[in-house]
């Protein structure tokens, strides 16, 4: 091989390295059994909750991953794989392609990285049963008013009784 060809294979490994460290979450998938027409939707749903879906080699794969120290993936890696970077909300490609995958028998999810550490197909799933970024903070929000509004509902009721009492 020349040093041209490898230099390129080193720059892709060296890109998709930085791939996994900067990511929050990353999905990998078997894409096999998908038209294109069906990939498309998919990416598109995908790019469109900031999540960004690539096919790369499995042995760039396999040299990214132990390069940035995720042991453990390996065995998600063969077979047409496709990955799911995202960098800020973590549920999105677990949640976007379990659904996907519900609806289409021939995607497969294989595994996965969350927050840097290596997860089973199982907290993939659990994951993905979570509220997006959106909804997690209007769970929030509505937490936090609570004793708000159940105080402002108090002196309500401390007013109207005391209007009754004077009546």
């Amino acid at each position: 091989m020349s040093k041209e060809i490898i230099a390129k294979k080193a720059a892709i490994v060296e890109e998709v390295v930085e791939k996994f460290e900067k990511a929050s979450s990353v999905v990998v998938v078997d894409y096999r059994g998908l038209t294109v027409e069906e990939v498309t939707n998919l990416r598109k749903e995908l790019r469109e909750a900031g999540v960004e879906m690539r096919v790369i080699k499995n042995t760039y794969l396999k040299r990214a991953a132990d390069k940035a120290g995720y042991e453990g993936l390996d065995d998600t890696f063969s077979g047409p794989t496709a990955v799911a970077f995202a960098d800020e909300d973590v549920t999105a490609p677990a949640r976007i392609l379990s659904k996907f995958a519900e609806d289409h028998e021939a995607l497969e999810i294989k595994g996965g990285m969350i927050e840097g550490k290596v997860v089973s197909l199982e907290e993939i799933h659990a994951l993905a049963k979570l509220p997006n970024r959106e909804g997690m903070l209007s769970m929030l929000l509505s937490v936090l008013q609570a004793p708000v509004r159940n105080f402002a509902y108090a002196v309500k009721a401390v007013a109207d009784s005391k209007e009754e009492d004077a009546a």
